[in-house]
């Protein structure tokens, strides 16, 4: 099995050895399921605490939508396998392209709205992160004479993190209700007492990892499509048409939002960087962007869950204020019909 995704990776990758990039992908799919576990554990503490807080407000919602389960397993070795495949030269578009999406919602002041704002884009970071992963350990590991052993280390520990998060996920799922009115666990103590920090953490360190991902993207795209001068005459207008099309994605997903409206913004943006591989990349980068394609389908796919949440989340207080405008409403009529009666 090991020499057949060998020889995958070898035939479609190019300047790069197969293990190590199976190595990388590995990496990268246990970064995104941290995320994904430990934004779990954030979203299923608040809404135990919500239902402690007013019990009616989770009356009508199931209790375990955010219960890892078996597909947890198939979400990581699907994107290993398409993590291992997407070469540096596409992820670092993706990245560059998330990052930008992201100042983007952050310029127009979006994110102060709230956990609501954050958790979305926490969710649709998740390719985009183990691209930055990729893209980095890529960079970071380019000529060096030991990269094989230093990837199989680093794989080592970030599997140990994965497992470690994962088992607390499913802790938490299981044990949080019991644990946090006994007061006799460790880990549900403190959760309690500091997971409302879990999120902001989160975003924090996705930051960071954002941060080196974008110096190792800009280094890969100079030395693969911007070496050459007459390059910048062709990438300039491109890059400015697909800067208005992220905004334009950006301001179009505020208004609408969910999964399908998710992937409409995938496939939008995905689409626009295949016409851009075809005009400027070769054969490998139009079919890496089909596999990323695949890839955000099965990161949108397999957070359907905490999406659930963060958008239930946010129309419950707006189903209220409707609620309490509709009543005033009613009051209003009903004052101005008895003063015109009497």
């Amino acid at each position: 099995m090991i020499f057949l995704i060998a020889w995958i990776l070898e035939s479609i990758s190019i300047d790069s050895n197969p293990i190590d990039c199976l190595f990388q992908g590995v990496i990268a799919a246990c970064g995104v399921s941290v995320l994904c576990s430990l934004m779990r554990v954030y979203y299923f503490t608040q809404m135990y605490s919500i239902s402690e807080t007013d019990p009616k407000e989770t009356s009508g919602s199931s209790s375990t939508p955010l219960r890892a389960n078996w597909r947890s397993s198939v979400h990581f070795w699907a994107l290993t396998g398409l993590l291992s495949v997407v070469g540096p030269r596409l992820s670092s578009l993706i990245v560059l392209e998330f990052s930008l999406r992201a100042v983007s919602a952050w310029v127009s002041a979006r994110l102060d709205a709230g956990d609501r704002d954050l958790g979305v884009l926490l969710i649709q970071s998740h390719f985009s992160l183990g691209c930055s992963i990729t893209c980095s350990l890529y960079f970071l590991h380019q000529g060096a004479p030991h990269s094989s052993l230093s990837l199989f280390l680093a794989t080592a520990l970030s599997w140990v993190l994965a497992t470690w998060c994962d088992s607390l996920c499913s802790h938490v799922a299981r044990l949080y209700s019991l644990h946090s009115k006994e007061r006799y666990c460790g880990k549900c103590i403190t959760l309690l007492a500091s997971g409302h920090t879990l999120l902001p953490f989160l975003m924090r360190l996705v930051i960071l990892v954002f941060a080196v991902g974008i110096v190792a993207s800009f280094a890969t795209v100079y030395d693969h499509f911007l070496s050459h001068k007459e390059a910048l005459k062709f990438w300039t207008p491109l890059t400015l048409c697909y800067t208005m099309l992220v905004v334009y994605n950006q301001e179009d997903q505020q208004r609408k939002m969910g999964v399908e409206a998710l992937l409409h913004t995938v496939v939008l943006r995905l689409g626009a960087l295949l016409v851009l591989m075809l005009t400027m990349g070769n054969w490998s980068d139009v079919i890496h962007v089909l596999l990323t394609f695949l890839g955000e389908g099965v990161c949108l796919l397999f957070s359907q869950d905490l999406l659930q949440y963060v958008l239930q989340d946010e129309e419950e207080p707006n189903m209220n204020k409707y609620l309490q405008s509709t009543s005033s409403r009613k009051r209003d009529n009903t004052s101005s019909t008895a003063s015109k009666s009497s």
